[in-house]
């Protein structure tokens, strides 16, 4: 039977900035402008942690503003924004996710105001200029190099189904991954690789379901699992996490399946009831930058749309070049994966196979 997180709790890293910097109320926090002019306020389905040398270095440029970021999981953070559109209520002012679906479907929603920018964007990281995708984060495999040995190493989907048919016992339990009933960026990913590549899908959930894969609510609850030494390999894990645990543990170690590699732009949108829309505009223009997307590479997502990768990464030299990343293109095509006949089939499928029972 695979086990199961009733909540999630946050990863809480060190600030990196000194305490009076930042006000702290419980999933809120405040940076606070010396003499403020203005408040905008973001919510963000984006680890505080990664989020703040972006928020600090806006603030640099717009020291008149005060930027409060609330951080949120990617559910509820599609739930509250839905009910604020629905009510005509201010929320929040930007909305930023790994759930681009969501995103999509808000958008589709009339619950977006569109917003022309003046950067150079991909043309699978722009909607009808409502949603934007700001960085570059490839799905990746990462694994503990002391409970791995070097020939179990998987290098693609199918390997790490292959790994588990055959090494059963020694990997039962020892495996995680996303809960896609908590998690919609769990629910994304699975959604596409079950697109991309519908039978090895299929093999590889049947071996997760075998093996006892633990799944959790989101990226840093997996990673932790990894870090306590609870799991040996970790499944489908945004790169940008990945890396950040790697820089903390460089026992764990990164793969970029050679299959294929998914990647997925985090999402930014405008709601309609927002009370700052240039000041919206304002800041999605710096994520967007030249310089909002250095400062993106070197400090929080460490990914670039060059396809590149950091050093110290297992996979090809470039993502792009080879064909092997597949980005998850921002567009029309996700508001499939959020339909709620769909949404509801996938996911009773994914517990039959992944508990073995009917849901």
């Amino acid at each position: 039977m695979i086990r199961k997180a009733l909540a999630c709790t946050l990863l809480v890293l060190p600030f990196l900035l000194p305490r009076a910097a930042v006000a702290v109320e419980g999933d809120r926090q405040v940076f606070p402008a010396a003499a403020e002019r203005a408040r905008l306020v973001i919510h963000g389905a984006t680890d505080i942690e990664a989020m703040r040398p972006l928020l600090e270095d806006f603030r640099a440029l717009r020291p008149e503003v005060t930027l409060e970021y609330v951080d949120y999981l990617t559910n509820a953070l599609f739930r509250e924004a839905k009910a604020s559109c629905a009510s005509g209520e201010h929320a929040a002012d930007l909305l930023l996710s790994s759930s681009v679906d969501q995103l999509v479907r808000l958008a589709n929603d009339g619950c977006a105001v569109a917003h022309r920018t003046g950067e150079t964007v991909p043309s699978w990281a722009n909607w009808r200029e409502e949603v934007y995708g700001f960085s570059f984060e490839p799905a990746v495999m990462v694994y503990d190099e002391r409970q791995v040995p070097p020939e179990d190493v998987p290098r693609s989907h199918h390997e790490l189904a292959e790994l588990l048919r055959q090494k059963f016992e020694t990997y039962r339990g020892r495996v995680g991954t996303y809960d896609v009933r908590a998690s919609g960026i769990g629910y994304l990913l699975a959604y596409n690789d079950s697109r991309v590549a519908p039978t090895t899908y299929g093999r590889l959930l049947e071996s997760f379901g075998r093996a006892e894969t633990v799944t959790r609510c989101c990226n840093n609850e997996v990673l932790d699992e990894l870090r306590r030494g609870n799991i040996a390999i970790a499944y489908n894990v945004l790169g940008s996490y990945a890396y950040a645990a790697h820089l903390r543990d460089p026992h764990l170690r990164l793969v970029l399946p050679r299959d294929y590699t998914l990647i997925l732009s985090r999402g930014a949108l405008i709601p309609a009831t927002s009370r700052q829309k240039s000041l919206a505009g304002a800041f999605l223009d710096y994520l967007l930058s030249e310089r909002g997307q250095k400062k993106a590479r070197q400090a929080s997502f460490y990914f670039s749309a060059n396809g590149l990768l950091p050093y110290g990464v297992d996979g090809p030299t470039s993502l792009i070049d080879t064909g092997i990343g597949r980005p998850i293109r921002i567009g029309p095509a996700l508001l499939a994966a959020q339909d709620q006949a769909q949404h509801k089939r996938f996911t009773e499928e994914w517990i039959t196979v992944m508990e073995g029972k009917q849901p």
